[in-house]
């Protein structure tokens, strides 16, 4: 059987990408963004181009009450579904003071960024978790979070405690998942160059060039999608519970 999987917020950068490099690994794919536009439906035809079976699925993952209809539905058209990839994310509404920070910036960030992670993870592992799971195929969780949380970027403070929150997540579902057989891992990109991160990524080039970055050169959404692709294959096997630091060495510490 082929293995399925969802991807949030994958009509660009590291969901697209993810999504890309498990359909080239042979998985059925759904494409998510929080609308049914034109970016989301080119999203699709990119991947109906690797001839695997692939379907839009809109809707925003802030909004809990629609996680199980649509966990059905791509379950209906793929087959059952083995991998969910937490990407879907935003920034801060404002970069600035932490103590300027707004409750809807604050509140805006929790809520796709840690709270959408919690609760969809918890409907894909009831929806595994109900029905047999035929032998062969590995199901995992993979959370995208980001090195902010644990690194402090004191002007996007809202970005980081939700991430960190994502990154508690990930600890958690992977104690309760273990012994259900179902891997979970805490993807943390750092310098990758996106839509969010354009404003800045020239600044960060030089930067990781000067030595900010172990690697001197910042991240393509393709390092992360490869990197997502090979957790969800299975291809670190005997692990769950492990976070990636996809930062070129970013955190290393270092004198």
């Amino acid at each position: 059987m082929r293995q399925v999987a969802l991807v949030t917020g994958s009509s660009r950068g590291i969901g697209f990408a993810a999504a890309e490099a498990l359909a080239r690994a042979g998985f059925a794919v759904a494409i998510n963004g929080p609308a049914d536009d034109e970016e989301l439906r080119g999203a699709v035809r990119r991947i109906e181009a690797l001839h695997v079976p692939v379907m839009a699925a809109p809707f925003d993952v802030s909004d809990t009450g629609v996680h199980a209809d649509w966990l059905g539905r791509i379950s209906e058209t793929l087959g059952p579904l083995t991998t969910l990839v937490n990407n879907a994310g935003v920034g801060v509404l404002q970069r600035g003071d932490l103590l300027d920070v707004t409750e809807a910036s604050w509140d805006r960030c929790q809520a796709i960024n840690a709270r959408a992670v919690f609760f969809l993870s918890q409907v894909f592992a009831r929806h595994l978790l109900a029905k047999e799971r035929p032998a062969g195929l590995f199901h995992s969780i993979v959370n995208v979070t980001s090195s902010n949380a644990v690194a402090v970027a004191v002007a996007r403070s809202e970005y980081c405690a939700s991430k960190a929150a994502a990154a508690m997540v990930s600890k958690a579902l992977a104690v309760r998942l273990g012994p259900e057989n179902i891997a979970v891992y805490d993807v943390q990109p750092g310098l990758i160059a996106t839509d969010m991160t354009a404003p800045v990524i020239e600044m960060y080039r030089q930067r990781a060039v000067d030595g900010l970055t172990l690697l001197p050169r910042v991240g393509e959404p393709a390092d992360m999608g490869a990197i997502i692709a090979t957790l969800a294959c299975g291809k670190l096997p005997y692990t769950t519970g492990q976070v990636i630091s996809a930062d070129a060495g970013l955190l290393v510490p270092r004198f």
